[in-house]
């Protein structure tokens, strides 16, 4: 006998579509980010409104995430008022991040109040406050009106800060207010803009900080920097050059600023999550503690500041059509990732070398690092090209994968950057070097100087702009590396350069493998293991490795019948050239111990360029200061 339960029926009111259209009144955000001992942002809104059904919601596809990731997970206690009585509100059942509430008649403004409760260790998500400093992202603390363009809606924002601490933002203070270089705690109010700019205009705080100016003129740039230690903050002469450096090789190149000012916002701490996430006037960035004084060791990623500065041209102000959505809750389409993330990839390598955070020779060898990958450890190609990894936002979520070089993920970055310099090698070939790279970026971002309006754009307008630069089929040619399976590596010999493999690591390497606490075998072995525990992170598909049984997360507890550490893998390695093809590991799974004969008669390889003999050097062109 089949029993049916039918449960009460409940109306839900749909989640109104954005219109282009003002939203009456201004919306007043209040935040109380002075609860550090919890970690807990405190929110409260005021929100015009007139009588009827209303929808608020919490964003979630925010740019630059690429999906949809906002963490409504974390809102708590929300309580939604009209005067003195509280209102009951229905979450939707199909979009979670959409609140609805009937509101009385005679009410003109609703008070709204939550918490949000930042993660208190990495488990739970990006740390975003510590004793010492704190990330303010506001798209995380407000709910905003359902149908409306989010650019026609005006917040009136403040928020309050621990005390004695300073803070940066590309917001403005209101009149009267203290400037963003020397507040000193309590409420700081900001002029009232759209929602669109709030959510793009993030706050760096902290007790130890410290305001360098990089430009000045009429659209001047600071890299405003928040530290666990004052002792972090000690910045040389030398250092600032170099990033003001920056300053001018990316306004030489793009031929255009994209706004009144600009502010690089840079955490440096052991404490608060990392984060490399653009803006149109400033970006989030986290590095490690001894980004300033311990220069040298921490070059690999000097290339941070370059990339997300570029993203103020590439993806804020020229943005995919797909990418430029009315509000935060429609979901964006990233088939154009590839240019977004793929080319400011490429810029954040160039322009690192241009500006002098790297050497050319360094800028060769991070290059080098990453040809070797694609050339050694992304079978994937078999079945996965670069346009379907632009879904991957969406479809993993940023999560860890089992076989990631199998899986592929988000390889739209790095692959992408090779498919720009396949580009940039073919525009200097077709007019003799005469032009490049260069000329399409000064053509497709440099247009309207001045403007902060999204100017969306489309395939056919990359492959016009690339045919104004020198006439080509370059729609065949991007479409043959975006949505083949071979791995785009021919824009380095076009370059002039080769893929060379020597059994010594680069400086570079070397100092990328310390920093990231890792040993590179993919070349090899076919595996990446942490240098310190013998955590396995990553083992290539099919590789000698995999076929001896190994997997992801095992654990080397031995290698060749002796207890592990990386001076014994690196030697294991290096005799099965010319001597034993069988490194034996001794491997932890879960609670079972294995001993596995890992076949491989190759020795060590590690990535170099070198040139080819006979050809231009192109690369050396691209890389030098203009």
């Amino acid at each position: 006998m089949l029993l049916a339960f039918l449960l009460p029926a409940t109306a839900f009111a749909a989640v109104p579509a954005p219109r282009d259209v003002d939203y009456p009144g201004t919306l007043r955000l209040d935040v109380d980010a002075t609860d550090l001992d919890h970690r807990i942002f405190r929110v409260r809104q005021e929100i015009p409104v007139t009588a009827g059904p209303f929808t608020l919601l919490y964003p979630q596809w925010v740019p630059g995430g690429h999906s949809p990731r906002g963490p409504v997970e974390k809102l708590a206690g929300l309580q939604i008022r009209a005067g003195d009585v509280a209102l009951a509100w229905t979450r939707d059942p199909v979009e979670m991040a959409a609140f609805h509430v009937e509101v009385p008649e005679g009410t003109t403004r609703l008070t709204v109040e939550f918490q949000f409760l930042s993660p208190l260790d990495g488990a739970q998500g990006r740390r975003m406050m510590t004793p010492d400093m704190l990330n303010l992202q506001w798209n995380m603390m407000a709910l905003y009106p359902a149908g409306h363009f989010a650019r026609r809606i005006t917040v009136e924002p403040s928020v309050r800060l621990p005390a004695g601490w300073q803070f940066a933002s590309a917001l403005e203070v209101a009149p009267g207010e203290t400037s963003n270089a020397t507040g000193a705690g309590g409420v700081v109010r900001f002029k009232p803009v759209d929602f669109d700019t709030l959510v793009d205009s993030p706050i760096f705080a902290g007790r130890h900080f410290k305001r360098v100016e990089l430009a000045g003129g009429k659209a001047p740039v600071h890299l405003n920097i928040v530290a666990d230690e004052a002792a972090d903050l000690a910045i040389t002469p030398a250092q600032i050059k170099v990033h003001q450096e920056l300053v001018t090789q990316a306004r030489k190149l793009f031929a255009s600023e994209h706004y009144d000012h600009y502010e690089f916002l840079l955490a440096l701490s052991s404490q608060l999550g990392g984060i490399g996430l653009e803006h149109h006037r400033s970006s989030e960035n986290g590095v490690k503690r001894g980004y300033f004084t311990e220069w040298d060791r921490h070059a690999p990623g000097r290339d941070l500041l370059a990339h997300e500065y570029t993203h103020s041209w590439n993806g804020k102000f020229r943005r995919p059509a797909g990418l430029a959505t009315p509000n935060f809750n429609v979901p964006m389409q990233g088939e154009l990732l590839w240019v977004y993330e793929g080319q400011t990839q490429y810029w954040g390598f160039v322009l690192a070398a241009r500006s002098g955070l790297w050497s050319a020779a360094e800028a060769r060898d991070a290059l080098a690092l990453v040809a070797a990958n694609y050339s050694e450890n992304r079978p994937g190609f078999a079945w996965r090209n670069v346009l379907d990894t632009t879904r991957d936002p969406v479809i993993a979520q940023r999560r860890p994968l089992p076989y990631r070089n199998w899986q592929m993920s988000e390889d739209y970055y790095s692959a992408g950057q090779l498919v720009w310099l396949a580009v940039d090698a073919k525009l200097r070939e077709l007019s003799r070097g005469k032009r490049s790279l260069d000329d399409f970026a000064r053509a497709f971002f440099g247009i309207d100087d001045g403007s902060w309006a999204v100017s969306s754009y489309d395939f056919e307008d990359v492959v016009a702009a690339l045919d104004g630069v020198a006439p080509f089929d370059w729609a065949a040619f991007l479409r043959q590396r975006i949505e083949g399976h071979a791995p785009p590596l021919d824009g380095l010999a076009a370059a002039g350069w080769q893929l060379a493999w020597r059994d010594e690591p680069s400086a570079f390497q070397k100092k990328n493998e310390t920093d990231r606490k890792s040993l590179d075998y993919s070349a090899s072995l076919g595996l990446i293991v942490d240098s310190g525990s013998g955590r396995v992170a990553d083992v290539r598909w099919d590789g000698p490795a995999f076929k001896a049984g190994l997997a992801p997360a095992s654990a080397l507890v031995a290698v060749n019948g002796r207890e592990f550490n990386a001076d014994r893998i690196k030697a294991a390695v290096a005799a099965t050239r010319g001597g034993s093809e069988t490194v034996e590991l001794l491997v932890k799974n879960g609670e079972e111990y294995r001993t596995l004969k890992v076949t491989y008669r190759g020795g060590l390889r590690y990535p170099h360029l070198e040139r080819i003999p006979g050809t231009p050097d192109r690369l050396e062109a691209i890389l030098a200061p203009r």
